[in-house]
């Protein structure tokens, strides 16, 4: 057979398994409860919607080609240097500039066995090696990745907390990484859901990318700023990175109304931590009722839940997917992770939150099943 004509791909990228996303809609008219994104239930800042619209005045006109605005608000917010941000059309931009700034065939980068997948399709689209490390009780392990440190190794990529799993680093262990990690290796710390932490020992990485010349630190106003359709993300980079990366991004890659709507987000802060303490007290009674109907539940210190379910009598985490869509309630699968047993809940609204967990209970106790 004649091989087919045409450009191809060079080779790897046919490789490389695309990233899907969480079921978003069901078939049928009737609404759905969509707890499959890690979403805020709570949505934009009234201001940043105010500001979003008023940005529909200026749609001729190229937006700031350096985001400065958004820049200096961040820069001001944190305490930051603004020549030292780079934002990009959401954090995955950044991550995939990271790689490209950095990576290429014959490297390798690293990241934990249940990690984001974004960084093994950035990894991979670069002709660089992708190198799972091994976690420890679903949980990032700094003496796991060292151990897959190589001569090839050029980066490693942290999230923290992770997606899906909700686990976290403390700052302690993130200190060690950066330490025994080699001078020339770049490690990223994805920092998308630091603002729901509330541990003392947790810190996002700001502080070692202000003492360091080999971190950044990538932040997102997709989850608790409620701006995901915009794709709005920054990174916190030493100069040498920053400049790097200012050379390869596109010239207008985040849009004047996402600008505008973030810094309006930003400025709300009053808006932005009812959703923290509203999370904060439904992550805990979620997780305590939960396990109370037998469901495994991995501590998370992020906006979601990873629930564990066991194969016996049905109980699996495809037939409690197919049980929850028959409710019209979506969470999130998550075999490309890794976790065939499992399925990742976003904490929603508290109807949303006793929805989900009614249904599961039901599910649980074989109540109406349709399996």
């Amino acid at each position: 057979m004649a091989a087919p004509r045409g450009p191809r791909p060079r080779p790897g990228v046919l490789d490389i398994a695309p990233y899907v996303p969480g079921t978003s809609a069901l078939p049928g008219a009737q609404a759905v409860i969509k707890l499959s994104s890690n979403e805020t239930p709570f949505g934009p800042s009234p201001r940043a919607l105010a500001a979003y619209r008023d940005a529909a005045g200026a749609l001729s006109r190229y937006p700031d080609g350096s985001a400065r605005p958004l820049r200096e608000a961040i820069a001001a917010f944190y305490g930051l240097d603004a020549a030292r941000i780079v934002c990009g059309a959401g954090s995955d931009e950044l991550l995939n500039l990271l790689a490209t700034a950095y990576l290429g065939p014959g490297d390798e980068a690293i990241y934990s066995a249940h990690g984001f997948l974004v960084y093994k399709i950035a990894i991979m689209a670069r002709g660089a090696t992708p190198v799972a490390a091994p976690e420890t009780e679903l949980t990032a392990d700094v003496d796991a990745i060292l151990a897959c440190v190589s001569p090839r190794t050029r980066l490693v990529f942290i999230a923290n907390p992770n997606n899906p799993t909700g686990t976290y680093l403390p700052f302690d262990q993130v200190k060690r990484l950066r330490e025994a990690l080699p001078d020339d290796v770049l490690l990223v710390l994805d920092a998308a859901y630091a603002e729901y932490v509330r541990k003392n020992d947790y810190e996002s990485g700001i502080e070692l990318v202000a003492t360091s010349s080999n971190t950044v630190m990538t932040r997102t106003f997709s989850k608790l700023y409620g701006l995901a359709s915009l794709r709005i993300g920054w990174a916190y980079c030493p100069p040498a990175i920053a400049d790097a990366l200012n050379r390869i991004r596109g010239p207008f890659n985040v849009s004047g109304p996402a600008i505008a709507a973030s810094v309006a987000a930003l400025g709300d802060q009053p808006w932005a931590q009812t959703a923290v303490e509203h999370n904060e007290m439904w992550r805990g009674q979620l997780t305590e009722a939960l396990s109370g109907i037998g469901l495994g539940v991995t501590p998370s210190a992020a906006n979601f839940l990873l629930l564990h379910f066991g194969a016996a009598n049905g109980k699996s985490a495809v037939a409690a997917d197919k049980f929850l869509h028959e409710r019209r309630i979506i969470l999130r699968r998550v075999e490309e992770y890794g976790l065939p047993g499992a399925l990742r809940m976003t904490i929603g609204t508290e109807d949303e939150n006793r929805a989900a967990l009614d249904a599961l209970t039901a599910f649980m106790r074989g109540n109406g099943a349709r399996q």
